[in-house]
């Protein structure tokens, strides 16, 4: 779920905290431990940092980053599962990709929705939330793993609800225009 809002914190923090022996990571993440990774990560989310604070430029930021979060989010989860067997592995990338477009998905809408606003002030507000967010998430990840699947379902279910009201505000927009007179 952190991947979806933000993959590159994910990363650098899953590798500092396997390096500095805070955490052991699964044989199949003891990559994301390499000096490189780190600070290829780090930098990489330093980026998004400052990008996320741009209006406009964070939602094209997200835009594309969807077709990154969500299959980063299912490599990780593919590579921490090395020892299960092959038929859990991929039902294990495949809800962690779920997850992971979830997650993305309801921060890209309300970013979208938050940067109608002529103001900068909630984008910041929003943006620093998302990272504490992310740093909870990966808190409760390592200390506290089924909280963080209840967060993770609890997202899921929110993310389902805000599609449905969206699919339901887009059908009632759709017929109301198709009713005025051109």
């Amino acid at each position: 779920m952190a991947s979806g809002l933000r993959l590159y914190a994910t990363i650098a923090v899953l590798g500092f905290l396997g390096r500095s022996g805070a955490v052991t990571l699964p044989s199949g993440l003891m990559v994301l431990t390499s000096p490189w990774v780190i600070v290829v990560a780090a930098a990489l989310y330093l980026v998004e940092f400052l990008a996320d604070k741009i209006p406009i430029v964070d939602s094209v930021w997200d835009l594309v980053h969807t077709f990154v979060r969500v299959p980063a989010a299912a490599l990780l989860a593919w590579a921490a599962t090395a020892g299960i067997g092959e038929d859990a592995r991929v039902i294990a990338a495949l809800l962690c990709g779920g997850v992971a477009l979830s997650s993305h998905g309801l921060k890209a809408s309300a970013r979208v929705a938050l940067n109608a606003s002529p103001e900068p002030v909630t984008n910041w507000m929003a943006s620093f939330a998302e990272d504490g967010l992310t740093a909870l998430l990966l808190l409760l990840a390592v200390r506290y793993p089924l909280a963080a699947a209840l967060v993770a379902a609890g997202v899921l279910v929110l993310a389902l609800v805000l599609a449905g009201w969206i699919l339901r505000t887009l059908r009632r927009f759709l017929a109301g225009s198709r009713s005025v007179p051109a």
